[in-house]
């Protein structure tokens, strides 16, 4: 089940996660708003996009810590520390769009994988040997990938071969996710 947030408190959580951004510079204190909803341990990812491309997304697939704090960690982590990109300058901040996304809790896909999993409503995680990769429900539908292509996507994410996929060791997971773009 999706997570059920409104698109009101979606983008009050873009805000909070560009508050948390430009505390960074700024010096000032991140204020979670105290909203029971905010409280709900979630899995959540803060995806930072720059003249439609990619330039940060950090975040944490299971549930732990609250959805206020967890997007607060998540954005500054996404601008500062995606190890993918140099750190996000001061003179950037204007230039990027925020997009929150809040996920259910994993769930381990026991059958085949390519049976399992809907592009464009799944995400995926696979595990195995020690390595990891995630990809989010969206990266799907805007690379226009078959649910071939989506396996193979995050396999390679995991640091493995892309037909791994098919190795009866390898775990796979999937969850969905509710997202907030800014407007």
């Amino acid at each position: 089940m999706i997570a059920g947030y409104s698109e009101e408190q979606g983008q009050e959580l873009i805000q909070l996660a560009r508050k948390a951004i430009e505390s960074k510079f700024s010096g000032e204190k991140v204020i979670v708003p105290d909203k029971k909803e905010f409280r709900q341990a979630r899995g959540v990812f803060v995806t930072l996009n720059k003249k439609g491309k990619l330039r940060g997304c950090i975040g944490f697939p299971h549930a732990s810590f609250a959805v206020g704090e967890a997007v607060v960690k998540a954005a500054k982590s996404a601008a500062f520390e995606d190890p993918r990109f140099a750190p996000l300058e001061k003179d950037e901040i204007n230039g990027i769009k925020i997009e929150v996304s809040v996920l259910t809790e994993p769930s381990e896909i026991k059958g085949s994988p390519a049976k399992e999993i809907e592009v464009g409503k799944d995400g995926l995680i696979c595990e195995c040997l020690g390595f990891s990769g995630l990809l989010l429900p969206q990266v799907a539908v805007e690379y226009k990938m078959n649910k071939i292509q989506f396996l193979e996507a995050v396999c390679e994410k995991a640091g493995l071969p892309k037909d791994f996929w098919q190795n009866k060791n390898a775990k796979f997971y999937k969850f969905q996710a509710q997202i907030f773009k800014e407007k």
